[in-house]
């Protein structure tokens, strides 16, 4: 086998966090159960979790903290990305682990929790460092919010209720969604200003975890070859993909209420759009990065009802094939309703009124049951202004694109064209391709070890501030009530299998474009 050359001028900057407990609400959930413990078990074996550490879980459940711990070892065997491990390791990871029975709507459980919590920093000499994540439906997150409050937990504020301020530092993370529209996303908001300040809320959205996220700033600011072109001068325009092969699956009575443009646009969809048109932070640091990101969001064009109409386009799955399965219409999935209008596919076209994209489009997509799983950011620049190679025509030429794949094969590609050997005038599109298996030797971590990591030692870099989150709903939600208004006709059918309704292709068919088939 060859041996793989050594990467020089590696440099590798990591922190561990200090003491800490976490304490997670719906820890028997399908959300700890295969991200959360798993991921914080590969920080533990890279020795990025802290030695003095503990986990709380709690739960609706009755459950005894060995039966918590074997529920969990059974995780890990199921979704550990790590190689055979001996149980033992797996033993000595969980014996950290504790479970508690409680009621999220009293006030007795989280003096309960509370007590509990001295206990184990006394055990485990955590100094009152707590970390709260939420991984419970959205409706909860008042209630425990209030409660955490309410019982002294919040910490870095005065508990009057219990006469008490805690040392230590304290943090929540919230999941999505973060609201349905404007209004519900101000009123959450509010719930969790009146408990928490802004520097100890961490809203996460687990897509700004992958590396190849990341690697957007590093491709675009550690190198001097991008950032001159990186405007409207050179690129035509941008085209973002979030494709799924699934269906609605298990998740028939949230995504009914939800929806694509929900689920997927004002979060992931908009803040992958802001790594790339993002100017230039003063460094790299959480404030500087989130001013940058919230400027884009703010130049962002608003859509008049008339733009909403010719630059927007929803969709839903009917039957067909996936896999070479057959598969069932949205309207056909168990708890659906038979007249639903719920969308499962949606495009946008938007534009960023400032100098460096004036006039650049970003098309925007998203969809369930399309051919491939597929997360990819498609920068395509402007063709030549004369080209010397008759009669080769310029429109026969594909224009040079810059591929970052976000999943499942995290990488990074350079389509060009070359001369291919062989007649005089023969022209070839190749790419470069870098990809971080081939590259490293290694497939990239998981999203949410960086996130955890992240959260422990009080990095808000990759996680989202309000006045960002205002920001997006303010853009989406006149769409989702204008879609409301619209008659059932204008939600387009597409069969499963397929790249979504043929009336997106008209986004960018009428701009003399067409999507890239990823």
């Amino acid at each position: 086998m060859e041996e793989k050359p050594l990467i020089h001028n590696m440099l590798c900057v990591e922190q561990v966090p200090p003491p800490c407990g976490l304490i997670i609400f719906g820890a028997s959930g399908d959300l700890a159960e295969r991200k959360l413990i798993p991921s914080l078990y590969h920080l533990d074996i890279q020795h990025l979790l802290p030695e003095r550490f503990f986990l709380i879980g709690t739960g609706r459940s009755e459950m005894t903290h060995e039966a918590f711990r074997e529920k969990l070892k059974v995780a890990l065997h199921k979704f550990a990305r790590a190689g055979p491990i001996h149980e033992s390791i797996w033993d000595e990871f969980l014996q950290r682990f504790y479970y508690l029975k409680g009621d999220y709507g009293s006030l007795a459980s989280y003096t309960f929790l509370a007590d509990f919590l001295k206990k184990m920093d006394d055990k485990y000499g955590t100094n009152g460092n707590r970390l709260f994540y939420l991984a419970v439906p959205p409706n909860l997150y008042g209630s425990i919010i209030q409660y955490l409050g309410k019982s002294g937990l919040a910490g870095e504020k005065y508990c009057p209720e219990l006469c008490m301020l805690r040392d230590g530092w304290c943090r929540v993370i919230i999941e999505k969604p973060f609201g349905s529209d404007l209004t519900t996303a101000r009123e959450l908001d509010q719930q969790i200003s009146r408990v928490f300040s802004e520097e100890q809320i961490y809203r996460i959205d687990h897509y700004l975890g992958k590396e190849t996220v990341q690697n957007i700033l590093f491709l675009r600011f550690a190198n001097t070859i991008f950032e001159p072109v990186w405007n409207r001068n050179y690129i035509d325009h941008v085209q973002i993909t979030v494709a799924e092969t699934l269906g609605v699956e298990h998740r028939a009575g949230y995504y009914e209420g939800t929806g694509a443009l929900r689920d997927m646009f004002q979060n992931h969809m908009l803040q992958l759009l802001a790594f790339v048109a993002m100017e230039p932070p003063v460094r790299f640091g959480a404030q500087f990065i989130r001013d940058e990101k919230l400027k884009v969001f703010r130049s962002i064009r608003d859509m008049s009802t008339e733009e909403i109409d010719h630059s927007t386009v929803r969709g839903q799955y009917g039957a067909g094939e996936i896999d070479g399965r057959k598969v069932a219409a949205y309207r056909e999935e168990e708890g659906i309703p038979g007249d639903s209008a719920t969308e499962t596919f949606a495009a946008l076209r938007v534009f960023i009124d400032n100098w460096r994209w004036q006039n650049v489009p970003f098309y925007l997509r998203s969809g369930k049951r399309l051919p491939k799983r597929v997360t990819e950011i498609a920068i395509q620049f402007k063709t030549v202004p004369h080209l010397l190679f008759e009669p080769i025509r310029q429109e026969d030429i594909a224009p040079n694109t810059l591929i970052l794949r976000i999943q499942p094969d995290e990488g990074i590609s350079l389509a060009f064209q070359a001369k291919h050997p062989g007649a005089k005038l023969c022209m070839q599109t190749v790419e470069m391709d870098f990809d971080y298996e081939s590259s490293f030797g290694t497939v990239p971590p998981e999203a949410y070890e960086r996130l955890l990591l992240d959260c422990m030692v009080g990095d808000q870099t990759l996680f989202n501030h309000r006045d960002g989150v205002e920001r997006c709903w303010e853009l989406i939600t006149p769409i989702l009530k204008r879609w409301e208004e619209l008659p059932p006709e204008t939600l387009h059918f597409y069969r499963s299998g397929t790249l979504g309704p043929a009336e997106s292709h008209l986004l960018l068919e009428r701009d003399g474009r067409k999507w890239r088939q990823p």
